[in-house]
């Protein structure tokens, strides 16, 4: 694919995807929801990328949904009439082109994504340009950042799956708040509500990004790092512990014959790992658990 609305640049490991419409303040098209999608997808079987940072070229992080468009401005097919029987058939063509929601199939790669993902939230990102970021692993914002659930200022409701991130990110009643106030909180607000890290300078961002990057993956064992992060987002959702217990077992049965080996014998000899895993080579159960 030629990306047209977003840039990718790849620095010793780190990925940095930059939403790249500075000129519409990086707002939200259906174009650029296939790129992302594309990216978050992409980047799995890419053994050059440990972790990924998305933020936004100009002033903007993403200043939601492109309202310019001719038609249904979030690209849904209006002569469709979808019931929820039909939303069990995510995969096909004819729902994905005109009924599934964009953002949510952006934030569902980014949950399935094998590689920690952190948002450096650099100026105002509302809408879904608030709603993408949920689905990361941490989001940091500038002094200059803007974050608001403006959705109800337009008759519309919360999307990207934004329902099922926002109340575990800052709990429920907070999210409702967030939600049903569609106010704007300014960066101090946004850390203050448990959303983001900072606020930081505006030059200090992606420099702390980085960081926390090389924090969560130098050094460390591909494998268990997707495994990990896929176990926190997962097993907490279970009914009963037991049920992480048989995650966790067999990702533990596999890292100790993996990368474990080299991990102890590193520790026993005192030196530096060199571990040798790959993410996009998962072990055998791995596909089966995220996508039952």
């Amino acid at each position: 694919m030629t990306y047209s609305t977003i840039r990718h640049d790849l620095d010793d490991g780190v990925l940095t995807v930059t939403l790249d419409r500075p000129d519409q303040l990086n707002s939200f098209t259906p174009r650029m929801a296939d790129e992302l999608e594309r990216t978050f997808r992409e980047v799995n079987d890419d053994d050059a990328v440990r972790a990924v940072i998305v933020t936004g070229a100009g002033r903007a992080f993403c200043a939601g949904m492109d309202l310019t468009k001719e038609g249904n401005v979030f690209g849904l097919d209006e002569a469709m009439t979808p019931s929820l029987a039909d939303m069990q058939r995510l995969e096909d063509p004819a729902l994905i082109d005109g009924v599934r929601d964009t953002g949510g199939r952006v934030t569902l790669a980014i949950h399935d994504c094998r590689k920690p993902v952190i948002g450096a939230i650099n100026g105002p990102a509302v809408g879904i340009g608030a709603t993408m970021t949920l689905a990361m692993d941490a989001r940091l914002v500038s002094s200059q950042a803007r974050v608001g659930f403006v959705f109800g200022r337009i008759g519309i409701v919360p999307e990207a799956a934004s329902s099922w991130f926002l109340p575990r990110i800052v709990g429920l009643p907070a999210a409702l708040d967030l939600v049903l106030s569609a106010e704007i909180l300014d960066a101090q607000s946004t850390v203050d509500v448990g959303l983001a890290t900072g606020p930081h300078d505006p030059e200090a961002l992606l420099p702390s990004a980085r960081a926390l990057a090389d924090r969560w993956t130098k050094g460390r064992s591909p494998v268990a790092t997707a495994l990990a992060r896929q176990m926190m987002r997962r097993n907490a959702a279970r009914e009963h512990p037991v049920e992480a217990h048989r995650v966790d077992s067999l990702a533990m049965f596999h890292t100790s014959i993996g990368d474990g080996k080299e991990g102890v014998a590193a520790f026993l000899e005192k030196r530096d790992p060199e571990f040798t895993g790959r993410a996009s080579r998962m072990p055998d159960f791995y596909d089966e658990w995220i996508d039952g």
